[in-house]
């Protein structure tokens, strides 16, 4: 049974330990954009299919935000976000990133550097092994890898040595950007992507988030030089091309610089949207013949939703910034209890294991689909083996919760259902909440009405922590925005 005194206890530890840091300091900000985009051809990452991208529809983009919050000489908190256009950005390349950022800026705290990825399937993939790559013709996985992690440090490095006396604010609005993604049926069964035009079609599973949350920072002469953008969506509106392309996020950029400025850095976030995509589950013919009288497509449309959010945000709180907040950046390392495997699903993955084996047998051509699922089971057989010596295994996830003034910043590596970033907002004592995920590699977090339901995004196959640790994640955010907003009271 839960011990009561334990949040008590936290909550005390931290607000001693966040005490002398959360009086407001002056704001130091600092800026850099890095282009990111591959210098060949590569493997695609987010199908199960191989696609090699040998076109550049457009470039892909890193913005990246430093913060420091001082006191005289003295550093009060310091904070350093960096947002990529990519699926997501796996543990490995966040440790060689604060490694060579380690070289180069000596007593930074490189554990308060956070990476995010826009969720785009058109962006490299970064972990060897994914797929059976030719051998030529093709930039490595292990080569576009420490090409990012060159340009995220030199990005980093630009942005901490400009950092200069800053001032910041917030803001909300809304836009219909992504849609819940999973259909119902009269069996109780839910589908990702599933049919609505068939009788036993009964409704949409979850609730829809359609905020804007926007953080903009300034300089010394009150000029707009960065914009954190929080949509809840993945990047995903050309997600099947074989082709490298920013998404939605692109035109957003464009747009917002035609109006601010070619230096303004931009950093899109991904809110929490496991169950949501940034395409209509129905309706689809009166969107799309909307989208062709205004000239656009898909992109073009989501990005002129986003960009008149913001543009609306902005006129509301443009004057309302201030050069001395609290800024307090708590970092943990959480242990989630991880989704169990059940008898069942461990004797289905082996059976689909050994049936993409026995493919690859037949048919050396479909060795690379194949391959994907044979990894895909197999992960599951491995946890099923795994819970035998350990039956309460524990998965590690690094959470960074950040106050800035009013708002605040908290982040998870999932993608994490709809419902779990609702609870963080509705639970949070920040004026603004931005559930930040994907800071890390990944996997969906589904919620307990998500699993009754099954299929794709829902499965044991797709998930590490299941509604239980979703649960633990939302309660530990919560406990850590009220400590570093606990001196408040």
């Amino acid at each position: 049974m839960r011990n009561p005194i334990l949040p008590t206890f936290f909550l005390l530890v931290m607000t001693l330990l966040f005490a002398s840091q959360s009086a407001a300091g002056q704001l130091l900000v600092g800026t850099a954009t890095a282009d990111i985009t591959p210098e060949g051809p590569v493997a695609l990452r987010g199908q199960f299919q191989l696609r090699i991208a040998g076109t550049v529809e457009t470039p892909l983009a890193a913005g990246v935000v430093a913060l420091e919050s001082r006191d005289g000489d003295q550093t009060r908190d310091v904070a350093v976000m960096v947002a990529c256009d990519l699926i997501a950005i796996p543990n490995t390349v966040r440790d060689m990133v604060r490694e060579e950022v380690a070289k180069r800026i000596p007593g930074l705290d490189t554990q308060k550097i956070f990476l995010s990825g826009t969720h785009t399937h058109t962006a490299p993939a970064m972990e060897p092994g994914t797929f059976i790559l030719p051998d030529e013709g093709v930039v490595t996985i292990e080569d576009y890898r420490a090409f990012l992690v060159g340009r995220l440090a030199d990005a980093i490095e630009k942005a901490w040595n400009n950092r200069a006396p800053g001032s910041v604010t917030w803001g909300l609005d809304h836009a219909v950007v992504a849609y819940n993604r999973r259909a119902v049926y009269a069996d109780g069964s839910a589908r990702m992507y599933g049919a609505t035009n068939v009788p036993e079609f009964r409704g949409i599973e979850g609730y829809e988030d359609h905020s804007v949350n926007t953080l903009f920072f300034f300089d010394a002469e009150d000029e707009l030089i960065a914009v954190c953008i929080l949509v809840p969506s993945p990047s995903q509106v050309v997600e099947s091309r074989s082709t490298i392309n920013a998404d939605f996020w692109y035109p957003v950029y464009q747009a917002l610089r035609e109006r601010h400025g070619e230096d303004l850095c931009i950093l899109g976030w991904g809110g929490a949207a496991g169950d949501q995509a940034p395409r209509p589950m129905f309706r689809r013919a009166a969107e799309g013949r909307m989208t062709r009288l205004r000239g656009l497509d898909a992109m073009g449309e989501l990005a002129r939703r986003i960009v008149r959010a913001v543009d609306e945000a902005y006129a509301v709180v443009k004057n309302e910034h201030r050069s001395e907040v609290p800024l307090v950046h708590h970092v943990e390392t959480l242990q989630l209890p991880m989704r169990l495997v059940t008898e069942s699903e461990y004797q289905q993955a082996k059976a689909a294991q050994q049936q993409a084996a026995d493919a690859i047998a037949q048919d050396p051509n479909a060795a690379d689909r194949s391959h994907r699922g044979m990894l895909w089971y197999g992960r599951t057989v491995e946890r099923f083996e795994t819970q035998k010596d350990d039956p309460n295994p524990m998965h590690e996830m690094e959470m960074h919760v950040l106050r800035i003034g009013d708002a605040v910043i908290c982040t998870n590596q999932f993608e994490l259902f709809t419902d779990y970033g609702i609870q963080i907002q509705g639970r949070s004592k920040a004026t603004q909440t931005f559930v930040v995920q994907l800071v890390g590699g990944g996997t969906y977090l589904p919620t307990e009405r998500a699993v009754r339901g099954g299929s794709y995004s829902a499965v044991v196959h797709s998930s590490l922590v299941g509604p239980e640790g979703g649960q633990v994640l939302v309660d530990k955010t919560v406990e850590a925005i009220e400590a570093v907003f606990a001196t408040d009271d």
